[in-house]
């Protein structure tokens, strides 16, 4: 989720909620009732973004394995040349150097239209949630009694920065246990250590 969440953080940088709590212009004037809500780590939890996440490496399995194949293929190509070179005539030596740089830059162009195409994806997916999720914390936030919600996701300078907060402000787990049961969604089988979030694997660099 680590990964998860950070790559989450760049895609959708400069998200902030205001003041989600909305009160009567009839009711008299109060105290100020703060909570903290680290949104995107919120969001990131749920059950239903969890799953969907995991349904749409799925979708980039084909072109996951599409990359690591033709990296195999320029690492095998790259060793046969390198231990041939001195066998081998000039033409057939740059025939083959040039086959290699092709395949490199045919990877380059494979890796970086799978990287676009999950992360136009995986923005659309976190905002279908998120916009449900801030649904769910105005509901809770209202009921609470809160007047003001600040969002703790550090990302911009212009974001606001919680120095200190008291952990009993801190309405997180509180939003999310409620969007789990409103969503409907039951928790996501644990994923193994070390599980893929890329959509494929890292293209070789054409030179």
């Amino acid at each position: 989720m680590k990964r998860l969440l950070a790559l989450v953080a760049v895609l959708l940088s400069g998200l902030v909620l205001n003041a989600t709590a909305q009160t009567s212009a009839a009711a008299p004037a109060g105290p100020t009732k703060v909570a903290i809500v680290t949104f995107q780590a919120a969001v990131g939890q749920t059950n239903e973004f969890q799953r969907d996440f995991a349904d749409l490496q799925k979708k980039f399995e084909p072109q996951r394995t599409q990359l690591k194949t033709l990296s195999d293929e320029i690492d095998s190509l790259t060793k046969a040349l390198q231990a041939n070179a001195d066998k081998l005539s000039d033409s057939d030596r740059a025939s083959r150097t040039k086959t290699i740089e092709d395949k490199k830059k045919q990877a380059q162009r494979l890796g970086q239209e799978a990287q676009s195409d999950f992360q136009q994806a995986t923005q659309e997916l976190y905002g279908g949630v998120a916009t449900k999720v801030e649904e769910v914390l105005a509901s809770y936030a209202e009921q609470q009694g809160y007047t003001v919600v600040i969002d703790a996701t550090q990302q911009q300078q212009a974001s606001p920065i919680v120095l200190y907060a008291n952990p009993a402000t801190d309405i997180t787990k509180a939003v999310l246990d409620a969007y789990n049961v409103k969503s409907g969604v039951p928790a996501p089988p644990a994923q193994p250590a070390g599980a893929a979030t890329r959509p494929a694997a890292k293209a070789p660099a054409a030179k």
